[in-house]
């Protein structure tokens, strides 16, 4: 060996050549990119599983009842001022009886008012009057196309399990809308109204056997 040669430089223990160690670094980076992905994929499915969940469980607490419904409150409501008039073909959004209940008041082309709750009985999204569908119009829910007979409330098409409730209203002589009550789904006007008010009107039925025990 001549004094210009040097002798080759000790990679040292466990090291390879430079391609094996290139090798061994990008097999490095893989492994380290595979296990962040799986990562990733969990954390996702992980997501994905909870907000499902939370909407399986939302969906059965509204069909069961154990989220508040429109009207079940027991206590007596006050009556509300809706509006100072409103025309046939016209809606109004209000809330009703209290300030999480949302309400929809309209007018029929035939001059007929009508009140319910504007949350669907299905998973509780916005329901709204369509006045150009049909004769009558129709309530309309567009979350997953729930539709309710104006009308009635009762339910017309989709998937909601219930009637709307009603929101009670009333007319003064000056043309004002005013809410005075609420019905349950599944009730009549008249049955909301008793339950409300303790019977307090003639047409219901422990109005007369409080007469007659008043009368005695």
């Amino acid at each position: 060996m001549s004094a210009t040669e040097q002798p080759p430089a000790d990679p040292g223990p466990g090291s390879g050549t430079g391609t094996e160690r290139t090798d061994t670094a990008r097999q490095a980076l893989r492994d380290r990119i595979s296990a962040d992905s799986l990562s990733t994929r969990r954390d996702y499915l992980r997501i994905v599983a909870t907000v499902s969940g939370g909407l399986a469980v939302g969906g059965i607490a509204v069909a069961s009842g154990v989220l508040h419904r429109h009207g079940d409150s027991e206590t007596r409501p006050e009556p509300k001022k809706v509006t100072d008039r409103l025309l046939p073909g016209e809606s109004l959004a209000f809330r009703y009886p209290g300030d999480e209940d949302r309400a929809i008041a309209f007018r029929m082309t035939d001059g007929t008012l009508k009140g319910y709750s504007a949350v669907c009985t299905h998973l509780a999204c916005a329901v709204l009057w369509r006045e150009d569908r049909g004769s009558e119009g129709e309530l309309y829910c567009p979350c997953h196309e729930g539709i309710f007979d104006a009308r009635t409330g009762e339910v017309a098409a989709g998937p909601p399990p219930r009637p709307l409730p009603k929101v009670v209203l009333l007319e003064q002589a000056d043309g004002s809308v005013w809410a005075i009550g609420t019905a349950r789904s599944g009730e009549s006007v008249e049955e909301g109204l008793c339950r409300e008010q303790d019977n307090a009107f003639r047409f219901c039925p422990g109005a007369a056997r409080t007469e007659r025990s008043e009368r005695t």
